[in-house]
């Protein structure tokens, strides 16, 4: 045992759901250390934050739309959330990114419209909340697409973007621009980094003007600027005098580490602690509470107690949920209870690749406050909680985001109250 630290919420997981309970409660004025083994998805999203993008057809307002998938589905993630808590999580979120690192980078958007916008592959994703950067990309402009791409990127293909963007009635069509690049597998983040750069990005606005026709708006992947994205995307835009937007491309994902930083950010400045490279390997329990967790780090073991904790590790994605070489499935972080699971006379999966699979609503069992059964201090928040498929819905980072507000708030409430009985 190399030591031991006390705090007033310990948070598992580094993910959108665990840095944002993390920096809520931080802001609350509570002792807060983010413990996770790495990085969340983020960095392999693209950075927007889809509430609801099918219910099951393809929603055009997810406040709407959110309001009939509660009444029918009572188990659901956002009916435990509510939807005032996801309308007031995407007002914070918006502010977290005006106070963020990144100056001029801002998100638009509201809980009353999706965005319709193009994938790497030409596909339109409906999307709430979204970088400015991306979208002048929705698909109800009126300007055709001019899509960019460069050898150098080997993971983006601008033709089968253009032509699937074309097949869903928006006139496009692809242009390649050459870049120079130190190495022949160059990604989306190297190239981020160049865009930051105003003497190069000058160079390559120069090449790609040519190339451009009068009335067009221009398509990129997701690469300009890793530090300055508002910057850089404005001179483009300013340089060509058209509007220019990004396109998610294939992970390494520029915005989705965008997003990671504005919401480490936040942690920071409110005086919250992230250790990454900790991971959870038992926890310490008295009665019914959770007393305190160790976290292996190097080798080495530290216990970490607290009176409130949250688990955002993550769902089967992530490992943090498990299905065992005995057909057993686990949650592996805290040994909490599952809800979902089908009975052992059920199948578990189907031969339909693209059908809803029994497994897919899986996750740790929980009440009306986001409270783990059997741990009365547990909060869950993200992709931990069951009776969602964020893939078929495109609701993760919704979720993700407005479960870590609100058990932010319940587990603020209870450490109050915890304080106010001792007192």
């Amino acid at each position: 045992m190399r030591g031991e630290l006390h705090y007033d919420a310990v948070v598992i997981g580094a993910g959108t759901a665990g840095l944002v309970a993390g920096a809520r409660l931080a802001e609350s004025g509570a002792h807060v250390c983010v413990l996770a083994k790495g990085i969340g998805s983020t960095h392999l999203a693209p950075g927007t934050i889809d509430v609801l993008g099918y219910a099951p057809d393809r929603v055009a307002s997810p406040r709407e739309a959110l309001s009939e998938l509660v009444a029918a589905r009572p188990d659901h993630p956002y009916a435990l959330i509510g939807l005032d808590t996801v309308d007031h999580a995407l007002a914070w979120f918006e502010s977290c990114v005006g106070a963020g690192p990144l100056a001029g980078y801002r998100y638009v958007g509201r809980f009353e419209h999706n965005h319709l916008l193009p994938t790497a592959v030409g596909a339109l994703r409906p999307s709430t909340l979204v970088p400015e950067t991306m979208v002048a990309g929705d698909a109800s402009a009126p300007e055709p697409v001019c899509v960019v791409g460069s050898r150098a990127l080997r993971d983006f293909h601008p033709a089968l973007c253009a032509a699937n963007l074309t097949r869903a009635g928006i006139a496009a069509r692809a242009v390649e621009v050459d870049i120079d690049v130190s190495r022949a597998d160059e990604n989306a983040l190297g190239l981020a980094r160049r865009f930051d750069d105003p003497a190069w990005r000058a160079g390559f606005a120069a090449r790609l003007a040519l190339k451009l026709q009068a009335d067009e708006r221009v398509g990129l992947p997701a690469m300009l600027g890793a530090r300055d994205p508002g910057g850089a995307w404005s001179d483009l835009e300013h340089r060509l005098g058209r509007r220019v937007f990004e396109i998610p491309t294939l992970p390494p994902s520029v915005p989705g580490m965008r997003l990671y930083e504005i919401l480490r950010s936040a942690l920071r400045r409110a005086g919250g602690r992230l250790i990454l490279g900790a991971e959870v390997v038992d926890a310490e329990r008295s009665g019914s509470r959770v007393s305190a967790v160790l976290a292996r780090t190097g080798g080495h073991d530290t216990r970490y107690a607290a009176p409130s904790f949250v688990l955002a590790a993550g769902g089967f994605a992530s490992g943090a949920i498990e299905l065992d070489s005995r057909w057993i499935t686990h949650e592996r972080v805290l040994g909490l209870p599952l809800r979902g699971v089908p009975a052992p006379e059920q199948p578990r999966f189907l031969g339909d690749y693209l059908a809803e699979q029994p497994m897919s609503r899986v996750g740790v069992a929980v009440d009306g406050d986001l409270r783990a059964e059997g741990a009365d201090n547990v909060l869950v928040a993200g992709a931990a909680l069951g009776g969602a498929v964020p893939w078929r819905e495109l609701s993760g980072e919704g979720i993700a985001l407005a479960s870590g507000f609100r058990v932010a708030e319940l587990a603020g409430a209870g450490a109050a109250a915890t304080t106010g009985a001792a007192a």
